[in-house]
């Protein structure tokens, strides 16, 4: 299925039951919004053991739960005897320290050659929230309503859904920095910041979806059953008995669905796709560079899967490619919530090029080329109009400038920050192609 728009052995047992420690959490001086995939920094309770391929086990409490429900529900817990989850050391600045967070992501347990499986999730342990379609806040009101059926502790809970709160447990919490990266979740000042009337407009018209959305369902569902869409962590507006969600929490469940889910062919003879979140699948990083490839069906007695494209080292970090590897940075900042910085082939590359010899990754050029109109017929080719608006827009502060402004320390807000660091990819990979 393709993806949508990633020297120590560990037994089952050793990974289940071992004790948590605390790892302190390094204070970074980039933007953290979701920097690399579903990760952020490391929580306290992860393991300090490490991993031969740098890799930190994570053995914390919630952690822990999630592995028992692995084990409950993947045929035994075969997949813990391949894989866990895991921290690993990202590198955000330049070259301090303090530059240095824990990302987490899937880690390799065990050598896995190419060709085997690496994570194998039965169609039934997955939560299938329906049809593809261009619109994610429908599949959002049915994730929101199952969350804060679990977050609320409802008598009235299905067992199925409830079994899943440890799963939902690991995903990114609402407002946290995952989803503060999408420019869903940006100021209006950043998003001027960007540059780019294109991603300001989609950006746009997504938070319009979701207003509306909210008041043609989630807002009356709410209002006739007070059992629907509880929210109880203090989070929700005076005069709605502080445990109705609100239009801000299906804005972050909307995030999740373009942010995790993936989009699964279903049987053979119905030629449907829908909508699934895989528990475990979902938690690799992003790689475009990774050579492990996703297969399976939405459908009952079907096994979802991502297979070794490669040997595995214990270890190593296992990733997958976000939006088919074929994305640019305008998706990633508004769907995923990070910017690229390229994958693991190609970050070592060395080149000489206009912008003065620096690299200048993959996700910036595939935008690039759209706005310029070359790349062939893999590359969507952007109006005339559009693409005047565009380098305009980008033409009203110089690289130069740029530079100096990130330099300078005085942009500290998280969703500036990463509109400047976005602009200034866009420029150097348009002086590239010049």
């Amino acid at each position: 299925f393709p993806s949508h728009h990633e020297q120590l052995k560990v037994s089952t047992t050793e990974l289940s039951m071992a004790k948590s420690k605390t790892k302190k959490k390094k204070k970074a001086s980039s933007s953290t919004g979701g920097l690399k995939g579903f990760g952020g920094s490391s929580s306290s309770g992860s393991s300090k053991s490490t991993a031969g391929g740098g890799g930190i086990i994570d053995r914390s409490p919630s952690a822990l739960k999630f592995y028992d429900y692995l084990q409950r529900n993947d045929g035994g817990g075969s997949n813990l005897k391949r894989v866990g989850l895991g921290y690993f050391p990202l590198q955000i600045g330049p070259s301090s320290k303090d530059d240095i967070i824990q990302l987490r992501g899937v880690i390799a347990l065990r050598d896995i050659p190419k060709g085997e499986p690496i994570i194998e999730i039965p169609y039934e342990m997955a939560l299938d929230l329906g049809r593809e379609s261009a619109d994610p806040t429908l599949p959002a009101t049915v994730f929101l309503q199952k969350y804060c059926a679990w977050k609320s502790s409802s008598d009235s809970v299905p067992p199925g859904d409830k079994e899943r709160g440890d799963y939902f447990a690991m995903l990114p919490g609402y407002l946290s920095d995952d989803c503060l990266g999408s420019t869903d979740f940006f100021s209006e000042g950043a998003l001027d910041m960007l540059q780019s009337p294109g991603v300001v407009e989609e950006t746009k018209s997504r938070r319009e979806m979701v207003q509306a959305r909210y008041e043609r369902d989630v807002r009356p569902m709410a209002e006739m059953s007070s059992n629907l869409y509880r929210w109880e962590d203090g989070s929700c507006k005076e005069g709605e008995g502080d445990t109705i969600a609100t239009e801000s929490h299906l804005q972050w469940a909307s995030w999740i669905i373009t942010s995790r889910v993936l989009t699964v062919q279903g049987a053979p003879e119905s030629n449907t796709a829908n909508r699934v979140l895989i528990p475990l699948i979902d938690m690799c990083n992003h790689d475009r560079d990774s050579p492990h490839i996703l297969t399976g069906r939405a459908m009952p007695g079907g096994m979802l899967k991502v297979v070794a494209g490669a040997d595995i080292k214990t270890g190593d970090a296992v990733n997958i490619g976000y939006g088919g590897s074929v994305e640019g940075n305008d998706r990633f900042v508004q769907d995923y919530g990070f910017l690229d910085a390229g994958g693991s082939k190609e970050r070592g590359k060395k080149k000489t090029v206009d912008n003065g010899g620096e690299f200048v990754a993959e996700a910036y050029k595939i935008v690039a080329r759209k706005l310029v109109g070359r790349g062939g017929r893999s590359i969507a080719r952007v109006a005339a109009a559009a693409q005047e608006r565009e380098l305009d827009a980008l033409g009203a502060t110089s690289l130069e400038d740029d530079e100096a402004l990130l330099a300078s320390g005085n942009v500290v807000k998280s969703d500036e920050r990463m509109a400047l660091e976005y602009r200034i990819g866009m420029k150097k990979a348009l002086a590239e192609m010049k």
